[in-house]
């Protein structure tokens, strides 16, 4: 928005040429950040980077559970990405044509804004013991589901010029409870229920599909729109749809996912690796072997170092 105020409209060229370089910034800072980061201590123990990986016991241990977690990924990235993606279309219609660019933009900063308060109450909500990740997230997406329905009902209402507020406030609700539940968990969930040794695997595939959900919603959200019978229909359909998937994923989580805590991943690579042996795999091999090495080193140099003193 501030952009589009400095460049004004007639230079709308110049204007996302800036935007796209200002936003070049966050994920570099982040690939540096993540290079200056060494590995924990679980992954140098449980990696198979130097061992052959049994895929196929990977995948009977874990098939399950994965395809649980890619669906919620699936579901929350169909929602998220197409009804983010949409919102400028959503508020220009309710804005009119008339409306200058900078105050459509000025409405999205607002129902962006709500993603915050989503994030963050979400992150809080996961550390709380009787809750969790899990019922966090299943919390999250059945209230976003409800939301999401009231919407729907209320939408000729909403979709007025004169109830622009109202509809900006509504809908950032339904935005931040998406990110109260798979927001802020769905990548906590996906690193904490699978073994350290295979996790970028896991992960990468649940994101993977989450992304897949992304492209069909973005694609399927102006289709549902199209064939709609009439205008407010064509504003009330998505919403349903998107509902309907919300609690569908809430539910998902809530039966079919396994309990998490501060200790679950400690848990969960004792169990793969009890896994492994009792079929046969030498688990022997896992770990970073040089690093084994130095910290022995180490450690009986420490050890003679005292003997000697004593």
């Amino acid at each position: 928005m501030i952009v589009v105020l400095a460049t004004t409209e007639d230079h709308l060229r110049a204007a996302w040429r800036v935007c796209l370089g200002l936003g070049v910034v966050p994920p570099l800072s982040l690939l540096y950040l993540r290079i200056k980061l060494q590995e924990p201590e679980a992954y140098k123990r449980e990696t198979m980077a130097h061992a052959q990986t049994p895929w196929l016991l990977c995948a009977k241990l874990y098939w399950f559970r994965l395809a649980v977690v890619s669906l919620i990924w699936f579901v929350y990235d169909f929602s998220a990405y197409s009804f983010g993606i949409y919102s400028s279309s959503i508020l220009d219609n309710l804005l009119g044509d008339g409306s200058p660019l900078w105050k459509s933009f000025g409405w999205n900063v607002l129902l962006n804004f709500f993603y915050m308060p989503g994030c963050i109450l979400g992150s809080f909500l996961a550390d709380v013991p009787w809750l969790g990740p899990k019922r966090t997230l299943a919390a999250g997406v059945i209230l976003q589901g409800i939301v999401g329905f009231i919407m729907a009902g209320c939408y000729s209402y909403l979709n007025r010029p004169e109830n622009v507020a109202g509809f900006v406030v509504v809908y950032g609700v339904f935005l931040a409870l998406g990110e109260v539940g798979p927001g802020d968990n769905i990548g906590l969930v996906a690193s904490k229920t699978s073994a350290t040794a295979i996790r970028g695997q896991y992960y990468g595939i649940a994101a993977a599909i989450g992304k897949v959900g992304a492209f069909v919603g973005s694609w399927l959200l102006p289709v549902i729109q199209n064939n709609a019978p009439n205008e407010t229909r064509a504003g009330q359909d998505p919403f349903f749809v998107g509902s309907s998937l919300a609690i569908f994923s809430g539910c998902l989580a809530l039966f079919l996912l396994p309990e998490i805590g501060q200790d679950t991943i400690e848990a969960e690579d004792v169990r793969f690796r009890e896994y492994l042996e009792r079929n046969g795999y030498d688990t022997s091999a896992m770990g970073i072997k040089e690093t084994q090495t130095v910290e022995g080193r180490a450690e009986e140099s420490s050890e003679t170092e005292e003997q000697s003193k004593a």
